[in-house]
């Protein structure tokens, strides 16, 4: 793909689900992936099919010692960091008066901070090599309520808003920033977890199913590309058509 060949992308919660499909999709399409995660097990496997194209390495999200680590790695492995996938997250269900100020902060910094520091320690990188392009994981929940998620769609606006800010700051850099906006997406954790009582939800979507990892992973690849060159602080939302019906 245009623009990806030799571009190395440091991908976060890269083990599992969309992170893995972000992570595997870059790397068809010619870049060099820095994939990584609090838990390094899943991601094995990929060592012998991309070889000397990958780096992996042990990230806690919300410490910044280890971002920086995890950045100075990659860098040394595979040269300078031109892309983020921030995309580790947590998501969970608790009615407002149930949630404690501990839980809630536990979303403010894997949700938040982690994007936070994810951008602060790939900046001066990108500045350094002439630009780049960070994509922040978002979720339809960062664009309106749901009932039971405080915490998660809070964090999630957040997210939303810290990208349009970014983007506002970082564009006289060559640094473009974007937010990527999954809905009901099959494989990934959340849901998984409450497939079993989307069947009305799913019927009342223009498009009446669930997303497929490699659509949501089509889209982050367009966004880490040269082909979306003129998109910066923008939401790009893959849900099925459910934020314009309810």
């Amino acid at each position: 793909m245009e623009g990806l060949s030799g571009k190395v992308v440091l991908v976060t919660g890269a083990g599992r689900s969309l992170g893995r499909a972000y992570a595997i999709e870059l790397l068809r399409a010619g870049a060099s992936v820095a994939l990584t995660d609090i838990d390094l097990e899943p991601m094995d496997d990929l060592q012998g099919e991309f070889g000397d194209r990958l780096a992996i390495s042990k990230l806690d999200v919300t410490d910044q010692r280890s971002w920086a680590a995890a950045v100075s790695y990659s860098s040394d492995r595979l040269g300078p960091v031109r892309g983020l996938v921030n995309n580790a997250g947590i998501a969970g269900k608790t009615p407002l008066m149930e949630l404690t100020v501990e839980e809630y902060r536990r979303f403010v910094d894997v949700n938040e901070i982690g994007v936070l520091l994810g951008m602060q320690a790939v900046v001066p990188g990108m500045i350094e090599a002439g630009g780049g392009a960070i994509v922040n994981i978002s979720s339809v929940a960062g664009l309106r309520g749901r009932s039971g998620y405080v915490a998660y769609s809070g964090t999630k606006f957040a997210v939303t808003g810290m990208t349009k800010a970014a983007a506002a700051e970082l564009g006289q850099f060559g640094i473009r920033v974007n937010s990527v906006h999954p809905g009901n997406t099959a494989e990934s954790g959340m849901y998984e977890r409450a497939k079993h009582r989307m069947g009305d939800v799913l019927a009342r979507q223009p498009i009446p199913r669930a997303g497929t990892l490699g659509e949501l992973a089509g889209l982050v690849k367009f966004l880490i590309s040269d082909e979306s060159g003129f998109c910066t602080g923008s939401e790009f939302v893959a849900d099925g058509g459910i934020t314009a019906v309810f």
